[in-house]
């Protein structure tokens, strides 16, 4: 998996992440021999966002799938993906409209990094605009490294740091 992000002149940005599966084997495929270093899979999910991560394009595309157009036929429903927010219920509204039946397990499973990669996208200009003093960095919390009693808190961010309980 590759996710890359964009930074358009109009102040939106595109994020594109792609699956490709390469065996390192000859196999039997469904029209013959797969040659070793094919694609079984490449796959393509980009999504247009603005600065508050708001999809307002989508496009699913598929250059290599193991049942070709059985498998590319669902690119016109990640169009679902506009209108969401990637901060607000992504993951659970992607897991909603596109799970079993409804979608490619794989460009469902690149739909759900987009988020992370956005908020790692978007870390400078979080860094360089103001941010009111009374409001807690999104990050800290959210994972061991930035729980709120540990050392990378008390060190970094001493104005949210807690001491720890018990």
């Amino acid at each position: 998996m590759r996710v890359e992000a964009f930074g358009r002149d109009d102040g939106l940005w595109d994020l594109e992440a792609q699956m490709t599966d390469v065996k390192s084997y000859d196999f039997p495929g469904r029209k013959g021999l797969h040659k070793a270093g094919d694609p079984v899979h490449d796959m393509h999910l980009r999504i247009t966002i603005d600065a508050d991560f708001n999809v307002l394009a989508a496009e699913a595309a598929y250059d290599a799938a193991p049942y070709g157009t059985g498998c590319s036929a669902i690119e016109p429903s990640y169009d679902g993906l506009v209108g969401l927010n990637l901060l607000r219920g992504f993951r659970q509204r992607v897991k909603e409209r596109f799970s079993r039946e409804a979608g490619c397990t794989h460009m469902t499973e690149l739909a759900a990094v987009l988020p992370t990669v956005a908020v790692q996208t978007m870390a400078n200009r979080r860094r360089t605009e103001p941010q009111p003093e009374d409001v807690r960095p999104f990050q800290l919390g959210g994972c061991h490294a930035l729980r709120l009693d540990g050392p990378m808190v008390k060190e970094h961010y001493p104005r949210w740091y807690v001491e720890p309980t018990g």
